[in-house]
């Protein structure tokens, strides 16, 4: 049974869905899209070019800015190829291993991009309760311990499940309603029990977004309570000013994630195009908004990405 079906895995074939009602407008859409995507990957790789090649930038704030951008530049990469693939070329099917690897490295880039954030806030609350030990605290092997341990976490909570997917039986029509694969999705599609498959979801939910937005939730929670220690005004504005950038990331990420979730269950009946763009907004929009953010309200950031620009016109 086990030797059939893996063959019949190898020869499963996916099919995604794009904009339902708005195929004809692929063409004018993939525009947009295209834009975005750019975008993302631009501005996140400048702002890793611009911290690891300005030594004034190799700060534990700025280090973990680094790591949001990779994290979000591979979001933007896991999910180009096939939603690129639909608007320019109607390219609907994917291959049940490519559906896969796609699903967990979206899901993997997407859990460390929660981590890291959690990392910042506490990164800032260290910044404002103890600015004096700041840097003894978040010393560089400790900032890069940290970066492991998300990644690690995030891999080994994601890898099994492709690997329970892959055990079970498909044998009906096996249509996706996004651009892109995601174990939501997933695993509406074996003609089997799929309550393990459920339950690890939800456990492994809990153990990323969940947890780390409480935590993020408690940093902030202490972060104003020093703050409202701070005898002048102008320190408090100064304190909560360096958080503002964050708080924004913060909001960007978890804001449409939430708004996904009660659109699935209290707007079930909306049109199904409001359902595929609100489902796209929590994986496109941070990648594109976080790197303007921090650039906009970030002066050593700008300076930093002035500075790659004026070398690059030196060597001309």
């Amino acid at each position: 049974m086990g030797a059939e079906n893996n063959e019949s895995l190898d020869l499963l074939s996916v099919f995604l869905t794009g904009i339902p009602g708005l195929e004809a407008q692929h063409g004018w859409l993939s525009i947009p899209f295209f834009i975005m995507y750019m975008i993302a990957i631009a501005g996140n790789s400048l702002i890793m070019a611009a911290v690891w090649a300005n030594s004034a930038l190799h700060e534990p704030m700025y280090l973990f800015l680094s790591m949001l951008a990779i994290s979000e530049v591979g979001v933007s990469v896991s999910t180009l190829p096939t939603v690129m693939g639909i608007l320019w070329f109607d390219a609907y099917r994917i291959d049940f291993a490519g559906c896969l690897a796609q699903m967990f490295f979206i899901h993997t880039f997407s859990g460390m991009e929660s981590g890291v954030l959690l990392a910042m806030s506490y990164d800032r609350f260290v910044a404002i309760y103890n600015p004096l030990r700041y840097t003894a605290i978040l010393t560089l092997p400790r900032i890069i311990s940290m970066g492991l341990g998300i990644t690690l976490k995030s891999v080994a909570l994601m890898a099994p499940l492709p690997i329970l997917l892959k055990q079970l039986p498909y044998c009906h029509i096996n249509i996706l309603s996004h651009s892109y694969c995601l174990h939501s999705d997933l695993i509406q599609l074996p003609c089997a029990d799929t309550r393990l498959n459920s339950i690890l979801g939800l456990a492994i939910v809990l153990a990323t977004f969940g947890l780390d937005s409480l935590l993020i939730v408690v940093s902030y929670g202490l972060i104003l309570y020093t703050v409202m220690g701070i005898a002048s005004g102008e320190g408090r504005r100064k304190a909560l000013n360096t958080c503002v950038s964050h708080i924004c990331a913060v909001l960007i990420y978890y804001v449409p994630m939430i708004g996904v979730s009660v659109m699935h269950r209290v707007a079930k009946h909306a049109s199904p195009v409001v359902h595929t763009l609100m489902s796209s907004i929590y994986l496109f929009v941070p990648p594109v908004l976080n790197p303007i953010i921090y650039s906009v309200k970030t002066r050593p950031i700008q300076q930093g990405i002035a500075s790659l620009f004026s070398r690059k016109k030196g060597l001309f």
